[in-house]
C-alpha cells in the first residue's frame, strides 16, 4: 500500500496532464486528414508504429530531459515559456483556420490508394505522424516538466516511483491512441463534419489555455528569480 499510492499519484498526475495535449480523439481526425481514403490494415499498421513510437521517443524524454537540459543549461523554466509560446501558437492557428480546411468524407473518398500512396504513408510515420501530430512541443514540456520535478526528490526509491507512474501513464496513453488511430474511419464515419469541427475547435481552445497557463507558469518563475537577485 506504502508503494501503491505514490505510484497511483504519479500516475494520475503524468496521465492527467498529457491527456489534453496528446488528444487522441482529436489526432485521430487530423490522421484521417493525412492519411486519406486507406484499407484498414494500413490503419492497424499505422497505429501500431505511431504507437510503439510514442512510448520510445516519450520514455526518451522523461529519462533524459531534465540531463539534457543541464547539459545545455537551459533552464526549466525557459523550457516552459518556450514550448507554451509555441503551443499557445498552435492552439490559436487551429482556432482561427476556416472550417473548409478540415477534409470531409467525400474529398477522402476522390482520392485512390496505391502502392505509391502507401509507401508515401510510411515515411511519415515518424514525422509528422508522431511528431508533432501525435506528440507536440506541448507533449515535450510536460514531460520535461514532469521529469524534472521527479528528478529533485532526492529519495531514492520514491524517485523511481514517481517515474514508473510517469511511463505506465505513457503506456496507457500509448494504448489510446492505437485504438484511435485503427478505428480512426469508424470514428470519424459516426461523427457529423459540425460535430468534427466543433471538437477542433475546442481542442483548439483547450490547446491555447494550456499553452497561456505553461507560458505564465513559467514567467513566474523568471520573475521571482529575477526579483530575488
Amino acid at each position: 500500500m506504502g508503494i501503491l499510492l505514490p505510484l497511483f499519484k504519479s500516475f494520475a498526475l503524468a496521465f492527467g496532464a498529457l491527456l489534453p495535449v496528446v488528444n487522441p480523439l482529436g489526432s485521430a481526425l487530423v490522421l484521417l486528414g493525412i492519411v486519406g481514403n486507406a484499407p484498414a490494415p494500413v490503419f492497424r499498421s499505422l497505429a501500431r508504429r505511431v504507437a510503439i513510437n510514442m512510448t520510445l521517443f516519450m520514455l526518451v524524454v522523461e529519462l533524459l530531459g531534465a540531463a539534457l537540459l543541464n547539459f545545455f543549461g537551459i533552464s526549466l523554466p525557459v523550457v516552459q515559456v518556450a514550448g507554451g509560446l509555441v503551443l499557445a501558437s498552435m492552439g490559436w492557428k487551429l482556432l482561427n483556420q476556416p472550417a473548409t480546411a478540415t477534409k470531409t468524407d467525400a474529398d477522402v473518398k476522390e482520392v485512390s490508394f496505391g502502392s505509391s500512396d502507401l509507401r508515401s504513408i510510411e515515411q511519415k510515420v515518424f514525422y509528422p505522424l508522431t511528431f508533432p501530430v501525435t506528440i507536440g512541443p506541448g507533449c515535450i514540456v510536460v514531460m520535461l516538466t514532469l521529469s524534472a520535478h521527479d528528478s529533485v526528490q532526492g529519495h531514492g526509491l520514491e524517485d523511481v516511483i514517481a517515474h514508473l507512474g510517469i511511463f505506465l501513464a505513457v503506456v496507457a496513453l500509448s494504448v489510446a491512441i492505437y485504438v484511435s488511430y485503427c478505428y480512426a474511419p469508424k470514428i470519424t464515419a459516426r461523427v457529423s463534419h459540425g460535430t468534427a469541427n466543433g471538437i477542433l475547435r475546442i481542442v483548439a481552445f483547450v490547446l491555447l489555455c494550456i499553452g497561456v497557463q505553461i507560458t505564465a507558469i513559467g514567467l513566474g518563475t523568471l520573475l521571482k528569480g529575477l526579483l530575488k537577485s
